[in-house]
């Protein structure tokens, strides 16, 4: 049953948060202080959370299981977020705006006559710490620590997987193409391989990072490459923020009485953002995060969890149903981790490990295909795939927050044993979040249990459908049904195929383009573009084509069967079809739609790009 929020619905949400928020405010006035020192807000800052400050935050009701003596780890799969970030541009744009806008509001009140006796003294002239950069979202020194030490600390519990010499068939190491995923992949990696190697006084190893292209990344960045999921997330999104504002509202009134100052719900919104980023990046608590009582930081910290819930996470089972693609890699890993032992392969001639490095869209999607963070009898629902409720709000316990779920550097790993003087089961799996054993509701409530029960408990509801059903994407897998060129009039062709054109017969190029896009299109291909907001032949890409490599074609390509490699560049003024250099590999009918003739010199402006098959 799909979670619908009409108008009705809304109205009374609105009433009951407004009711609710303002008792337990008012309750909260009494009890708590800012100053309580057995609060600390660096743990309730949802999916901002540092790793260190979080890890050990568990549930003090399980225990962990006890591994069977002459049980040996032979294979390891890692799912692990980025480590701590800085603000992407967008959120350093966000934090000048909110400079602006608390300027405002001083000057306003200082017109006003007010006394502003109230204001913090850090309000007065207060600009962003980040004002003066220029890009963003990068992994700061603080995120590389934290994979580096997260490395050594899985070294020294599995010795017996990470105790052989580098090889990237043993040790395969992915990461997306982002560079904040990269770089934590490499933080691991060299703490991983450390002393190992001969590079340097720390007698580093040279290791491999692999990425595959963004356009066709259903392993790691499915939440992007699914159109359906996308399409979902924009539709919800509104939703979820009306969700969100009586508790923005009644915190706005909480703060307008205290400071005397007029702030908004946007104010409210960008303050608790600079509260997250002042705690977590710079380790400062007592400037945004102090204006908010702790109760009002539980119920802020409520709605970033329900938005992770209901955009990422078990509000719908289409979230992490995508996320199938990761979770049958996982599981066919293992599989060959036991091929391989059964067959006594020589150490060193198998994989021991599977490492890979995403986003918090990547390892929320994964805990909720394992099971993990549910609440009571949840699990039989999620083996149905219907959404659950929302986790309950502040002050009541909930298992379900951003920063254990998927805090910086968050992460899953699910260790394979081999256990041979076992009668019922030589093969156990053992999952750990943030490194500590967690429940499993999958396998009798335990961290551990055998590898039959793991996949038919766990593993086997989820793998009905593929990706390509989940997302309805069409998937051409023979010749006969791939989808054949529609002709164009001839004066549309004439564009391909004619001898340089004079200055007084240029073509729009832009109609020229179109007609290479939607043909290429058509046939699932990357193209180039021009765009009309710009000069009229200004050249951008539709889609990423740049860098990619033999084997790289997205997977929906109707000719999987070929090793692509596209590069975009300029031709030279009047380059025609022949001024492309063709592969072998490609048939003509894809290269007649793949380059377009470039006006000649006397138009202004650069020549449009040509798409070459090298």
């Amino acid at each position: 049953m799909e979670m619908r929020i009409g108008s009705e619905v809304f109205a009374i949400i609105h009433l009951e948060a407004m009711i609710a928020v303002l008792l337990l405010l008012v309750t909260a006035v009494f009890t708590h202080s800012v100053s309580d020192e057995s609060w600390d807000v660096r743990q309730h800052l949802s999916t901002v959370s540092r790793y260190g400050v979080v890890k050990d935050i568990t549930d003090d009701s399980f225990v962990p299981s006890l591994i069977p003596d002459g049980c040996i780890p032979i294979h390891l799969n890692l799912v692990a977020r980025h480590g701590t970030r800085a603000p992407t541009k967008k959120k350093i744009c966000k934090l000048n705006q909110l400079a602006h806008s608390l300027q405002m509001l001083i000057k306003n009140a200082t017109e006003n006559k007010l006394l502003l006796l109230k204001v913090p003294d850090w309000l007065f002239g207060w600009k962003s710490p980040w004002k003066a950069k220029v890009t963003g979202g990068e992994l700061i020194r603080e995120g590389e620590d934290e994979l580096y030490d997260l490395a050594i600390r899985t070294r020294e519990r599995f010795p017996d997987i990470f105790n052989g010499d580098y090889h990237p068939d043993m040790y395969k190491i992915t990461a997306t193409q982002v560079s904040r995923a990269s770089a934590s992949a490499v933080a691991f990696g060299i703490g991983l391989f450390s002393g190992r190697g001969s590079l340097g006084l720390g007698k580093q190893q040279a290791f491999a990072v692999t990425s595959e292209s963004r356009a066709s990344d259903i392993m790691l960045r499915f939440y992007d490459t699914c159109q359906k999921y996308k399409d979902f997330r924009k539709t919800k999104e509104p939703a979820v923020e009306k969700l969100k504002e009586p508790i923005f509202d009644e915190i706005k009134d909480a703060l307008v009485a205290r400071y005397e100052l007029n702030f908004t719900r946007q104010d409210i919104s960008s303050l608790w953002f600079l509260c997250k980023q002042e705690a977590s990046l710079l380790g400062i608590t007592n400037q945004a995060c102090g204006l908010f009582l702790p109760l009002e930081v539980a119920f802020l910290e409520w709605t970033d969890d329900i938005e992770l819930f209901i955009l990422k996470g078990y509000g719908n089972s289409l979230n992490y149903r995508i996320g199938v693609p990761l979770l049958r890699d996982v599981v066919e890993s293992m599989e060959r981790a036991i091929e391989a032992n059964e067959g006594a392969h020589p150490r060193g001639s198998y994989e021991k490990a599977r490492l890979r490095f995403a986003h918090a869209e990547t390892v929320v999607p994964f805990s909720c295909l394992l099971g993990l963070f549910q609440e009571g009898a949840e699990h039989e629902m999620i083996q149905r795939e219907q959404p659950l409720e929302l986790p309950p709000r502040p002050p009541k316990k909930r298992s379900w927050k951003g920063s254990m779920v998927a805090p910086f550097a968050g992460n899953n790993m699910l260790v394979l044993y081999s256990c041979p003087a076992n009668s019922s089961s030589k093969y156990y799996v053992q999952v750990l979040h943030n490194e500590h054993p967690i429940r499993m509701p999958g396998c009798n409530d335990s961290d551990f249990c055998s590898f039959e029960v793991f996949q038919q408990s766990i593993v086997a509801p989820h793998l009905k459908d593929d990706f390509n059903t989940i997302c309805n994407v069409k998937s051409y897998s023979n010749d006969d049904t791939r989808p054949e060129l529609k002709p164009k009039p001839n004066k549309e062709k004439s564009l391909f195929h004619s001898p340089p054109l004079s200055s007084s017969a240029v073509p729009d190029p832009v109609e020229g383009t179109r007609v290479v896009t939607e043909e290429a299109a058509e046939m699932g291909l990357p193209v180039v573009g021009l765009d009309r907001k710009s000069s009229p032949a200004t050249p951008v890409l539709l889609k990423q084509t740049v860098g990619m490599g033999p084997g790289d074609v997205p997977s929906t390509s109707p000719f999987p069967h070929f090793n692509f490699s596209f590069h975009v560049g300029s031709a030279a003024p009047g380059a025609g079809l022949n001024s492309a250099s063709p592969s072998p590999s490609l048939p003509p009918k894809v290269l007649s739609g793949l380059a377009m003739a470039c006006p000649s010199p006397a138009v202004a402006g650069p020549c449009p790009p040509v798409v070459a098959a090298c």
